[in-house]
């Protein structure tokens, strides 16, 4: 059974940092490629970055460019993500997700993680 388990979200006050973990396990880690999406209630779930998990490349988005880092570590079929400088429009519910190719289009992702809520404080 695929399950991806995300932690680390928390309340933190604009220009903190918070990393989140997103843990993966029932498929083969290296064949995919892991993306952390986030979404507000009423608006669209959007692409925040993604990782290859073969290689490591990442595409971030432009909005979280120099602001925010994703990083794999294969022994643990962990990805992170490393927000630095939060700003209060980071403030979200933040989803992982897996599938074999990274596209901003959440509908082509065939596995998700629960969420966690990150909160940024003016």
């Amino acid at each position: 059974e695929v399950q991806l388990v995300e932690s680390g979200g928390a309340l933190v006050q604009a220009g903190g940092s918070l990393r989140l973990s997103c843990a993966a396990s029932g498929f083969s880690f290296d064949e995919y490629v892991i993306a952390w999406f986030r979404q507000a209630p009423g608006r669209e779930r959007e692409e925040v970055s993604c990782i290859n998990i073969s290689d490591g490349r990442t595409y971030p988005a432009d909005s979280v460019k120099g602001r925010f880092t994703m990083s794999r570590d294969k022994a643990k079929n962990t990805v992170y993500l490393q927000m630095n400088n939060l700003k209060p429009e980071d403030t979200d519910v933040y989803y992982c997700a897996a599938d074999l190719f990274c596209v901003s289009d959440y509908d082509e992702y065939d596995y998700w993680g629960q969420g966690t809520q990150v909160t940024v404080s003016s």
